[in-house]
Formats: structure tokens, sequence, C-alpha cells
């Protein structure tokens, strides 16, 4: 049994397809993108989630002012 698929698929199909999808899904799309091919995007995450679990946070008026 074939345990992979290959496919060729042009990149305008691929962008076409993404444009069309609901924005909340196309968001979600791209930030596994991102995780699938960018060791630095998950440990960012990482840091960022363990900063919050340690209260390293500031509000945002904090930050940029209100």
């Amino acid at each position: 049994m074939r345990d992979e698929i290959l496919l060729s698929i042009k990149p305008e199909m691929l962008i076409e397809a993404v444009k069309a999808m609901k924005k909340k899904d196309r968001d979600a799309f791209l930030e596994d993108l991102l995780a699938a091919t960018s060791p630095e995007f998950l440990e960012s995450i990482q840091e960022a989630r363990a900063d919050y679990r340690a209260g390293r946070v500031c509000s945002h008026g904090d930050l940029f002012g209100k």
C-alpha cells in the first residue's frame, strides 16, 4: 500500500483556493502553514505561552498607550 499521494498543482490555483476561503479558515490555514514550515514560528509561540503562564504580560494600553 502506498503511503503518499503525489499531485501537481500550480501556485496560482493554490492562491485562488486560499483567497476563496472564509477569513477564519484562511487565517487558521496560514497559521498551520507557518507552523509546519517555520521552526522559529513554533518556538515563538512556545515562548509566548511560557511568558503568559509565568505572568510576564502587559495590557495593550501599557504597551501602546491609550
